[in-house]
């Protein structure tokens, strides 16, 4: 029976000439001390787990097993658990977690079995659930009619602010507010014609330093100073118009949502549209003149309503309990993973910072991790870091193609507040989360993407957003 019995397994325990397959087995969910025991020992022995570095609460250890089905639990500060994140069931000793390893010449025709998947991860082996194509459209089902169901009115908070920017004030100083008020975009009003007519996003400053930094350039860093939004969107949309081989420009109107669009639309509107948020606007009159701003939509705040009406049932929607290295989401490193077809990006932190503004542009990403020279994860430059270039009129002095991406990052540390520390703007998960929990994480304010790590070295997997997050979810 279970017991702090540190004894070996006896010898007999093992067939001769049986290849023992190395496992690594992790727990996600804290404690002090944490110990594992299945089958495998006779549940008569506690292998050790120790901790991960630079990922809290996160234990493992390495175990040999025998092809075959295994059960195993985990006993953490004195008290027996299991991971509700993995595959369990009823056993003999309560709620066990269980694995299969097979092999070509055993034959599996359970459906318990035929449900179970090998992903390869270096030199260990990880055993992790699949899911049947009707599992997966039943839970993609119930998702989809909640997003129906539900209004962008639910998203109101009952208290707030939102930040709209007059279309006539300098860009100078549209981007100081932006920085100063820790967003990254901001609704346009036209005050003459009662009207929203756009937003003003860190982007939208990348291509500005962008275009001071060309010999080209039709802008001044002197007329930077008066140059109004207005008179920057239509430079936009004559360099788009420049950069379109039919001489067209990309006129773009804006996107926004009425309290009154279910969920689901929100999010065909964010996903079609490439935008980060969609403004929530209300007007009382037929013809939609001084409308109410109410709120700016966001993936995460949807991902936050999903999350909260699934979390006590996440475990009957099978699709939330697969890990993401199991399911098509996110980008990967190659052979990790399945592939959206996109290449991971990453960057040296000595790299210039023109070289990641134009890799957030080409590449149309928000964010790009700074690895080391064995690609550990040290920091990961965003869209939305650019704004503190408008501190003190930095971007006067600066040269994009002589700053690096460590420089850059430094001087927006220097930006933040005490209260507020740049190491908690960027978010980690392991490849075996699950995707119920990498949800949560992703549903917290402020986060839009996980950086995929090795537990461990940090070793940058791959990197998973909100946007893929839904792409996945609908289908």
């Amino acid at each position: 029976m279970f017991g702090p019995n540190m004894d070996s397994v006896p010898d007999d325990a093992i067939v001769p000439g049986t290849v023992l397959i190395p496992m690594r087995f992790v727990w996600k969910h804290g404690g002090n001390s944490v110990y594992l025991c299945g089958s495998f020992t006779q549940w008569s022995q506690l292998l050790p787990m120790l901790p991960v570095e630079g990922c809290d609460n996160v234990f493992q250890t390495v175990y040999g097993l025998m092809p075959g089905y295994h059960q195993y639990k985990f006993y953490v500060d004195g008290q027996w658990r299991y991971d509700e994140s993995q595959h369990h069931e009823s056993g003999e000793y309560g709620m066990v977690n269980t694995l299969l390893l097979a092999t070509d010449y055993m034959d599996v025709d359970n459906e318990a079995f035929r449900r179970m998947a090998q992903v390869a991860d270096g030199p260990l082996t990880e055993v992790v659930p699949g899911i049947s194509d009707t599992d997966l459209q039943a839970s993609r089902q119930r998702i989809s009619v909640f997003l129906s169901t539900h209004t962008a009115y639910e998203l109101l908070p009952e208290s707030g602010k939102v930040v709209a920017l007059d279309v006539d004030l300098p860009v100078k100083q549209a981007f100081h507010i932006l920085h100063e008020q820790g967003i990254p975009m901001a609704p346009l009003c036209d005050f003459g014609r009662g009207q929203f007519v756009g937003v003003l996003s860190a982007l939208d400053f990348i291509l500005i330093l962008r275009e001071l930094g060309s010999h080209a350039s039709n802008l001044t860093e002197e007329e930077l100073e008066t140059h109004t939004i207005s008179a920057w969107k239509e430079e936009k949309a004559y360099l788009n118009r420049q950069n379109d081989l039919h001489g067209r420009a990309f006129p773009r109107r804006l996107i926004h949502a009425s309290p009154y669009d279910n969920l689901k639309d929100v999010v065909l509107k964010i996903l079609q549209n490439e935008v980060a948020t969609v403004p929530v606007i209300y007007s009382s009159s037929e013809d939609g003149l001084f409308p109410q701003l109410l709120h700016l939509a966001s993936l995460s705040g949807i991902l936050k309503c999903v999350c909260r009406c699934f979390k006590h049932c996440a475990s009957s929607l099978p699709i939330l309990q697969l890990p993401i290295c199991a399911i098509p989401v996110g980008t990967w490193a190659p052979q990790i993973g399945e592939s959206n077809r996109r290449p991971l990006a990453m960057l040296r932190p000595s790299a210039s910072l023109s070289s990641a503004l134009n890799l957030l542009v080409q590449a149309q990403v928000s964010s790009v991790p700074i690895v080391d020279d064995n690609d550990s994860l040290l920091d990961v430059y965003c869209r939305s870091d650019i704004t503190a270039l408008a501190r003190d009129r930095a971007y006067t002095h600066i040269n994009l193609d002589e700053m690096t991406i460590h420089q850059a990052l430094r001087f927006g540390q220097e930006s933040y507040p005490p209260y507020e520390p740049r190491s908690q703007r960027f978010q980690m998960c392991l490849r075996s989360d699950s995707l119920h929990k990498v949800m949560e994480r992703l549903a917290n304010p402020g986060v839009r993407r996980l950086v995929i790590v090795e537990a461990g070295s940090k070793r940058v997997e791959g990197i998973v957003s909100l946007s893929d997050i839904f792409k996945f979810l609908l289908g």
